[in-house]
């Protein structure tokens, strides 16, 4: 993995709950980000400290270089890179805790971070139609890009966790879209949306799922079993993990 260290040039607030910071550095000149949740890793300094902290991928480094607990590190999704102006933007989700909110709820421009990756991307067949993208918070950078992506003639349905509104993360895209979201006291979890929500035809669907881990889990299932979508066209990543600073994973079998 490449490292690369990145400067804040700006920290635009979207919400009380969403942070956006544009990042640009000398390390950004060859960087590529193809897929919609194509995710970096982020280095973060140790509290108090200035400087990221990076892992030593050198072979004579050992493997013990790699696991130095001073190292803070967390995945994120690029929401966007231009090549051009050499700049990058991430969207930061400050939940209640965390080395990486703490972070990005403080952040000024000059502050650095260290940054590896993506190393691979994830493109959706072309031969699917429709698509079923399904997320929270943390997902929404992700989905984003996906709707940005397609062309005319596709078909997006979005169901939505979020605390985010229309107006502070709005959702774009030339294909057909509809967006579903989460009400309180009404329909609260992704669970209940999704047994609500006419589901697109199957024979050419995608389906993408992020938010937490267990959440995901349940979807998938809940997708596989009831609704007889085939594993194959089903990619779901766990983002978070309930009650833990650490991430999730992807979920597969």
């Amino acid at each position: 993995m490449r490292l690369r260290l990145i400067t804040v040039a700006q920290v635009i607030p979207l919400s009380s709950s969403m942070q956006r910071i544009v990042f640009t550095g000398e390390d950004l000149k060859d960087f590529i980000t193809a897929g919609p949740d194509d995710h970096v890793k982020l280095f973060f300094p140790q509290p108090g400290e200035t400087y990221p902290i990076l892992p030593d991928f050198r072979p004579e480094a050992g493997r013990e270089a790699l696991r130095d607990t001073r190292i803070i590190a967390r995945d994120y999704t690029p929401r966007r890179f231009d090549p051009e102006d050499g700049t990058l933007i991430i969207d930061f989700v400050l939940h209640e805790e965390g080395p990486a909110t703490r972070w990005a709820a403080a952040a000024k421009p000059g502050q650095q971070l260290g940054m590896g990756g993506p190393k691979a991307s994830h493109i959706a067949p072309d031969s699917c139609t429709h698509h079923l993208l399904i997320g929270d918070d943390t997902a929404l950078p992700a989905i984003a890009r996906a709707l940005e992506g397609l062309p005319p003639g596709k078909r997006a349905v979005v169901l939505l966790d979020t605390r985010e509104t229309e107006r502070s993360y709005p959702l774009v895209s030339h294909a057909w879209t509809e967006i579903h979201r989460c009400q309180p006291d009404t329909i609260t979890t992704l669970q209940d949306l999704l047994r609500l929500v006419v589901l697109p035809p199957v024979r050419d669907l995608h389906v993408w799922i992020a938010a937490e881990i267990d959440t995901v889990r349940t979807l998938r299932d809940y997708l596989i079993h009831e609704e007889a979508v085939p594993r194959s066209q089903i990619r779901a990543a766990g983002y978070w993990r309930r009650g833990s600073e650490a991430g999730g994973g992807r979920v597969e079998e």
